[in-house]
This record gives structure tokens, sequence and C-alpha cells, in this order.
């Protein structure tokens, strides 16, 4: 069974490094990220830096309930609440019409990629940050996704600003979420199954 004691210590250290603006690496509930405070300009322009990543990709966002969707969504379309409280893995929805977030987390057409996480390091983390944070695979761009912390390159693990302890022991392969764009008529389609 998967530790689910969070280190108050480990927890403090990757808020600090948020609210300051850092860039941490942490497990979520697909596979290990990198993240940084989604509403900072400077700190997503690091991430996309240390990724080396097309700034034409968007990065999607981590909540801890849906409730705050409407914090950075202008218009839900009631069938995202319905999927995801029906959806038994972890699931990232694209929606049109992003706002509240730092121009260049958001993509070219104005959407953003968001999943309400259910993790509890995760979810811990969020709450006490109150905003919503970027979350991309650790590697770099065209690299293989590590799907546990051990498969994390170096070249990551140095360029970040803090490492979370939790999850570090987990050797079990993570993966990545499924990805569903959605109209803001309720129209949806798959992206990544």
């Amino acid at each position: 069974m998967a530790n689910t004691f969070v280190d108050r210590e480990d927890l403090n250290q990757a808020l600090e490094t948020l609210k300051n603006g850092g860039i941490i690496l942490y497990p979520t509930d697909t596979i290990w990220g990198i993240g940084c405070d989604a509403t900072n300009a400077e700190a997503v322009e690091k991430v996309f830096a240390l990724k080396g990543r097309d700034k034409n990709k968007s990065m999607l966002i981590l909540l801890h309930n849906d409730n705050q969707l409407a914090s950075y969504v202008r218009e839900i379309p009631e069938v995202a609440y319905e999927l995801i409280e029906s959806t038994d893995r972890p699931m990232t929805i694209i929606y049109s019409g992003a706002k509240n977030l730092a121009e260049n987390a958001i993509a070219e057409d104005g959407t953003i990629g968001i999943r309400v996480v259910n993790h509890v390091f995760c979810q811990q983390l969020l709450q006490r940050f109150r905003k919503p944070i970027i979350s991309t695979s650790a590697n770099i761009s065209g690299q293989t996704s590590a799907s546990n912390f051990d498969e994390i390159s170096e070249e990551i693990k140095q360029a970040v600003d803090y490492i979370v302890k939790f999850g570090q022991q987990d050797l079990s392969k993570g993966k990545p979420s499924i990805i569903m764009k959605l109209d803001p008529s309720g129209k949806f389609e798959f992206i990544r199954k």
C-alpha cells in the first residue's frame, strides 16, 4: 500500500518554493511532475526553459477540487462535473476560455488543460497554496516520460529548486492521464485515452 503520511516539513518546503516563484519536482496521481505557481509568468517561463519545451505547447494545471474550476475557466459545461465524478482514472480536461492564470500557461487558442487531482500530497499542497500548480512531465521535451522517481534524469533533479520527498520510494509505474477536449457547448473528444 502506498504511503499516505505527508511530512509537514516536506509540504512546507514545497509550499515555500512555490510562493517564492520556484520550481518543484513532485509526485502526482499520474507520473512525477515539474510544477510551479500557475499564476506566476516568470515561474512558468522557468519551467518552459527547463524542459526545452516549445512555447506553443501549453502545460496543464492541477486543482484540488472541481469547485475551483469557475476561477480559471469562463464557461464550464455541466457535463464537465459529470465527467470528473464518473472517471476512475486521472483525467485532464482541456477547457476553452482560460482566465486568471499566467498568460504563458494558457495555449494560444485560449484553452487550458485542468486535472482535479486525487493524490494525498498534491491535495494538501494545493489546499494550502490556494492557487493552481503547473504540472508537466518530469523530462526534457522529446525524451521519454519518467514513470517513477528513479527514472527521472539527474539533469531535471539538478535544475529544480525543491524535490519533494513524498513518494520517492514508490517504484510502481505511473501512467499519464486521459486527455479530453471539452467544448463550451458540452461536446467532447478524447485526445489521449
